[in-house]
């Protein structure tokens, strides 16, 4: 579903690369956690993913498109949440979502089952018809997670998702998640919280200083890092200070 290949990005500027030679892949209908200490690589290489920046070198496929080759097939595989998202201040809720409806060929009576089931869910029909920009943050973080999902993409990619969501909303929203690959789809997502990684996810890539030093399931973390019965912020924390194992 997502292959990256020797995929590394380095910032105008800077001394060390922001993504090394990055080899990951991640597959169909799984929740795939992506996790690293802030700047370590992660919202680096998820822009890199969705197609808004430019890796260096390397290559990136999605759901079997080559996104340097074929950029607009892979892009309309994917439903993209960033950690801040940045909607359309000027418009109002339902005339954001008719727009990404547009972009993404959704006909019409799909689109309003769809609407009516998320925006229920989320609590939002009452908004519909206020400014966007009169959205608290969690509100406009639940309108922009029912806008990337409205196309029920293959791949589904989140930059700390939870960021901004009431306890309700991100139990909901975990539900989601778990819906969308039990439907053959995949999640890739990035988190500090790492309870929701270890609770969610089939697996888990750590990245630390642009490069991968961990992936893998919680079981094959724990017999690689030598630590039997260890949760995932005890792995987490001591891989990213001695620097990870070697993969075979």
């Amino acid at each position: 579903m997502l292959k990256l290949e020797g995929v590394s990005k380095r910032y105008k500027g800077a001394s060390v690369l922001a993504v090394d030679n990055l080899n990951l892949e991640v597959r169909p209908g799984e929740i795939f956690g992506f996790l690293g200490p802030n700047g370590a690589g992660k919202t680096t290489t998820i822009k890199m993913v969705v197609g808004l920046l430019t890796p260096d070198q390397g290559k990136l496929e999605v759901n079997g498109h080559d996104l340097a080759r074929d950029p607009l097939a892979a892009k309309h595989s994917i439903g993209y949440v960033p950690d801040k998202p940045d909607l359309y201040p000027r418009l109002t809720g339902l005339e954001y979502l008719n727009l990404i409806g547009d972009v993404y060929g959704v006909d019409g009576a799909t689109r309003k089952q769809r609407l009516d089931h998320y925006l229920e869910m989320f609590e939002l029909t009452a908004a519909l018809g206020d400014l966007i920009q009169s959205y608290s943050r969690g509100m406009q973080q639940k309108l922009a997670l029912t806008g990337a999902l409205l196309h029920q993409p293959p791949l589904f990619i989140l930059d700390e998702p939870m960021v901004g969501l009431d306890p309700r909303s991100s139990h909901l929203f975990k539900n989601i998640m778990r819906d969308h690959v039990n439907q053959g789809n995949t999640v890739f997502f990035s988190t500090h919280v790492l309870e929701v990684a270890e609770q969610l996810c089939h697996r888990v890539g750590i990245i630390n200083k642009g490069q991968l030093i961990a992936c893998g399931t919680m079981d094959e973390l724990r017999q690689a890092s030598g630590q039997v019965g260890s949760n995932l912020e005890k792995l987490f924390l001591e891989l990213t200070d001695a620097g990870g194992y070697d993969e075979e």
